[in-house]
C-alpha cells in the first residue's frame, strides 16, 4: 500500500461522503450527526491510472473527555502516521472553526504532502470563503469542493496523484474471513488480538463499530483480510438509521467474505438472533466456524463443553457441520485455534473431489442403500460429478430426479461430509436427468 490518501479533519465536515465518491461505492455511513465515523476505514481509489487506498476517519476533537473522541483521536494519528498524502478537510459553510485551528497543529507537524479540501462549496460565492482559509498557515493548496456533487474533485485529485507512485496497491486473490455476532460479544476485542494492536474501537457500550472494518493480517505464514462488523441486532429493536445502516454493512460483509466467524456469548448460550446470523452464511453458502467467547465466565462442570455442543447442535439442526471453539479473547484463549479452523474451513470450501473418486465411494454408499421406489418405479443413480461453482456442489445423475426425497438426499449430504473434508462448509446435491 505505498500509495495512501487519509482523509481527516474535524467531525461533520464531509470526509465519509468524499471518502465513498472516491471509491466509487457506499462504504462508509454518512449521516448528518456528527461523529459517526469511529474506526479507520479503508477503501481503493483509482485516477489518472494511478491504484491508491483511501482512508477515512473520525471527527478529531482536541482535548475532549468523551470515551470515543479519545479513541477517535489515537485512530487518525494512525492514519496520519500511514498516509504518504493528507487531506486535510474543511467546511465552507461553517467557515474557519477553532477546532480546524487545533487539528492543523497536528497536521503541520507530520512531514507530508498537505492538500486543504474546503468542502460545501456549492456555488461561487461559498468558493470564496475557502480563501479564508489561509489563515490556517499551513503550505498546502486550497481546493473548493462539494463532494456531495463531486464539483472540484476531479482538480482536487489531479494534484494528489502527482505524489503518487505508479505502482498500484495489490489486491490478492486471498481469504476474506468476517467476524459477525450481535453486539457486545467481543467482535472487536478479537480483531485487535489478533492483530496486536488497537485496530477497531473497543469500550463496553454496545454498537461501538458501526462500519465494517477491513484489517490484512500477514503473520506466521497466514494472510488474509479479517473484517470486523457491528452487532447484528433483530430489525424490532433497531430504531436508529445509523444503526440501521451498520447493520446493512455488516451483512453486506458476510456477502463478500468466504468464511464467517460467528460469535456467541457463551453466558448466554445460542439465541434466537445468533440462528439467524448462522442461518444467513448458510443461506450465502459461506463457510461458517462458531466461536463460543466469554468461556472463562462460565462455571464449568466435568461435561460443560459437550452439554453447550449437545444443546447447540440440537438447536443448529442441519447447519450443525459448522465446527465449534470455546474461546476467551479477554484472556487469549483458543483464539489463534479459531484462526486455524477458519483458514482450513476455506480450504474445505475451495476442496475439488475427483469425479472417479467421487463414483467410486459415494456409487458403493448407492448401492448399499439406494433411492426407495416411488409408484413402482426404480430410481438408479448412474454417475456422480462436483460441478465448478464456488461452494462444494455435487450432480447425480438418474433416470427419476424429480422423485429423489429430502430425506434421500440428505443422506447423501452426510456420506459426502463423512467421506470427504467439507467441516464448517454448507454442501449442496441437485440430481439430474440422465
Amino acid at each position: 500500500m505505498a500509495n495512501i490518501l487519509a482523509i481527516v479533519g474535524r467531525p461533520n465536515v464531509g470526509k465519509s461522503t468524499l471518502f465513498n465518491r472516491l471509491v466509487e461505492r457506499k462504504q462508509a455511513i454518512m449521516d448528518n450527526e456528527s461523529g459517526v465515523t469511529r474506526d479507520r476505514h479503508y477503501g481503493y481509489g483509482e485516477w489518472n491510472g494511478k491504484s491508491f487506498t483511501v482512508i477515512d476517519t473520525g471527527g478529531y476533537v482536541e482535548g475532549s473527555d468523551d470515551i470515543f473522541e479519545g479513541a477517535i483521536r489515537t485512530q487518525v494519528k494512525e492514519a496520519l502516521e500511514e498516509a504518504s498524502a493528507i487531506l486535510f478537510m474543511v467546511d465552507c459553510d461553517a467557515g474557519l472553526h477553532g477546532l480546524d485551528k487545533d487539528f492543523a497543529n497536528v497536521v503541520r507537524e507530520i512531514k507530508k504532502p498537505v492538500f486543504l479540501a474546503a468542502n460545501k462549496a456549492d456555488n461561487q460565492e461559498k468558493s470564496l470563503v475557502a480563501n479564508e482559509f489561509y489563515a490556517l498557515g499551513l503550505d498546502a493548496d486550497i481546493f473548493p469542493i462539494a463532494s456531495a456533487s463531486g464539483s472540484g474533485t476531479g482538480d482536487l485529485l489531479d494534484a494528489v496523484s502527482k505524489h503518487f507512485e505508479e505502482e498500484s496497491p495489490q489486491q490478492d486473490d486471498i481469504p476474506r474471513i468476517a467476524i459477525l455476532g450481535r453486539p457486545n460479544v467481543g467482535k472487536s476485542s478479537f480483531v485487535n488480538a489478533l492483530l496486536g494492536k488497537e485496530r477497531s474501537i473497543v469500550t463496553d457500550i454496545a454498537g461501538t463499530t458501526r462500519d465494517a472494518i477491513n484489517s490484512r493480517y500477514n503473520q506466521f505464514g497466514k494472510d488474509f483480510i479479517l473484517t470486523d462488523t457491528a452487532g447484528i441486532r433483530r430489525k424490532a429493536k433497531v430504531k436508529e438509521d445509523i444503526e440501521f445502516y451498520s447493520v446493512l454493512r455488516a451483512i453486506q460483509a458476510l456477502q463478500d467474505s468466504d468464511v464467517c466467524i460467528v460469535m456467541i456469548d457463551a453466558q448466554t448460550g445460542i439465541e434466537s438472533q445468533d440462528m439467524n446470523i448462522i442461518g444467513l452464511a448458510h443461506k450465502y453458502k459461506k463457510g461458517i466456524v462458531l466461536m463460543v467467547n466469554k468461556w472463562d465466565l462460565v462455571t464449568k462442570e466435568t461435561k460443560t463443553a459437550e452439554e453447550y455442543r449437545k444443546v447447540f447442535e440440537e438447536k443448529l439442526g442441519p447447519m450443525s457441520y459448522a465446527p465449534m471453539i470455546f474461546t476467551s479473547v479477554l484472556n487469549k484463549q483458543r483464539i489463534m485455534q479459531t484462526l486455524e479452523m477458519a483458514l482450513e474451513v476455506y480450504e474445505n470450501r475451495t476442496r475439488k473431489i475427483s469425479t472417479s473418486k467421487l463414483n467410486e465411494i459415494i456409487g458403493e454408499e448407492i448401492k448399499n442403500y439406494p433411492p426407495p421406489a416411488v409408484r413402482g418405479q426404480y430410481i438408479k443413480i448412474k454417475y456422480i460429478t462436483q460441478l465448478p461453482t464456488q461452494t462444494p456442489t455435487f450432480a447425480f445423475f438418474c433416470n427419476f430426479p424429480q422423485y429423489i426425497k429430502e430425506p434421500y438426499q440428505r443422506y447423501l449430504t452426510n456420506k459426502i461430509r463423512s467421506h470427504f473434508e467439507f467441516k464448517g462448509v454448507p454442501v449442496k446435491v441437485v440430481f439430474r436427468k440422465k
